[in-house]
């Protein structure tokens, strides 16, 4: 039989390879900013309207997609560029000082429950074009610096200073090629931008910014929680959640399989306070396991001890599933003088109660562990389009009300490049259809 490869629904790529005024187009198209718009109209008024509402707001837009770190730089954009004068809707042929767009934000800033609004529209939106949307999700967080380096001592709020910013800091280790450890520890003062994206399509699903200092696994938790209220059907059908070691908690192991059925595939850390290399498993006097969920069966005869094979997850047995082992000289053919003696022959079954950061539904000795986890590069791959592509690398923002605006707005433009791009080729395909019939 002929197997014809199905064609990925959306990649980024596609969006990367459009220009900045095509980028724009489907931004402006797709964003389901009209509820929106009409709020703040009715806002501003009867009046003078020299600078209107949309093109005010679709202006701010562009800035994201063009990538002006600053309103002084779209402002120079603006004044050189009629054709993105036009588009946007500023057809006098002027451009709003700066002190219009101060005023604009002050706006925006009281609006943020519609941003989120609009952002969660984008994701019922991509549930429907896209059938397996939120599959498989990633989580983690994204450091950004304040535009401030440090606190200041002047508590006084002034619309200059960041009184909402606080310290991080987060410590990374390794072992080099040659054996030896790293480390590496990062300072910022700042804000943390908390993700949850999904693994497949690399298009967030979710989004919190706080200070710096905030746990990641605690705003996980809530991230999830909300997520369930907001888009349960999402949940529902979400396989599994890929994170660091940043995220290896017993709490949040347990909530999500318990919970919401989801698969924890989350690296793990060395908690062992004596830094025991193995441990005896429970009933089993010859089988061992270490902290990475690797387990050993040692023969009764030479004492040599073998790594067990996976044999599967079993959903049905105990009150949170078992993990299966299989003897691995069975299964290879390997010759074991303590064979016939041994307990563990026919293979035995692990509790995954046992320890929910060793042992979870996807065995961390398979293969398919590692596969799976190599998604989590997926929110990683998101962080840097948001430092490289939406102006997060350098940047002019104080205070945690701007920052997240700022993030929220960025992460609507993201998604409606998505649902502009798909609906578009999806257009494309039946133009074809109807001209081949």
């Amino acid at each position: 039989m002929a197997i014809i490869p199905q064609q990925t629904l959306f990649v980024w790529s596609e969006i990367e390879s459009l220009g900045d005024l095509e980028r724009l187009r489907l931004v402006l198209e797709h964003m389901p900013d009209e509820k929106f718009m009409q709020a703040l109209e009715k806002e501003r008024g009867k009046g003078r309207d020299d600078f209107p509402v949309r093109a005010m707001w679709n202006s701010i837009l562009a800035g994201v997609v063009f990538q002006h770190p600053s309103i002084e730089s779209l402002r120079r954009e603006l004044s050189r560029n009629g054709q993105l004068r036009f588009m946007i809707g500023f057809r006098n042929g002027k451009v709003p000082e700066a002190y219009v767009y101060s005023r604009f934000f002050g706006n925006l800033f009281k609006k943020e429950e519609m941003i989120n609004e609009m952002f969660d529209a984008l994701i019922n939106e991509l549930e429907v074009l896209l059938p397996s949307f939120g599959t498989n999700l990633a989580v983690d967080g994204k450091g950004i610096c304040s535009l401030s380096k440090r606190e200041n001592n002047e508590k006084e709020e002034d619309g200059r200073r960041d009184l909402d910013a606080d310290w991080a800091r987060k410590e990374y280790k390794g072992i080099r090629k040659d054996g030896t450890p790293w480390s590496k520890i990062v300072k910022w003062f700042g804000y943390r931008l908390h993700l949850i994206v999904d693994a497949d399509y690399e298009l967030p699903v979710a989004y919190e910014v706080t200070k710096a200092s905030t746990s990641e696994v605690k705003q996980a938790h809530t991230m999830i929680r909300e997520l369930d209220e907001k888009h349960p059907e999402l949940i529902k059908k979400c396989e599994t959640l890929e994170a660091d070691r940043g995220y290896d908690d017993t709490k949040l192991y347990e909530s999500l399989w318990d919970d919401y059925a989801i698969k924890p595939v989350i690296d793990i850390r060395n908690m062992w306070k004596d830094k025991e290399n193995t441990r005896q498993l429970q009933d089993y006097e010859n089988v061992i396991y270490n902290y990475k969920g690797n387990v050993y069966c040692v023969c009764m005869e030479t004492g040599k001890e073998r790594e067990m094979c996976v044999g599967g997850f079993e959903r049905d047995r105990k009150v949170s599933g078992t993990l299966k082992k299989l003897c691995p000289a069975k299964q290879y053919g390997i010759e074991c003088k303590g064979f016939d003696m041994c307990k563990v022959r026919q293979g035995i079954r692990i509790d995954i109660e046992l320890d929910r950061r060793v042992f979870t539904p996807i065995d961390r000795a398979s293969y398919k562990w590692k596969r799976t986890y190599d998604k989590r590069t997926s929110v990683e791959r998101v962080n840097s389009r948001l430092d490289e592509s939406y102006g997060f690398e350098k940047h002019y923002i104080r205070g945690i009300k701007k920052m997240k605006l700022r993030c929220g707005i960025a992460l609507c433009v993201m998604l409606a490049m998505a649902v502009g791009r798909i609906k578009e080729n999806q257009e494309d395909k039946i133009r074809s259809l109807i001209k081949s019939a």
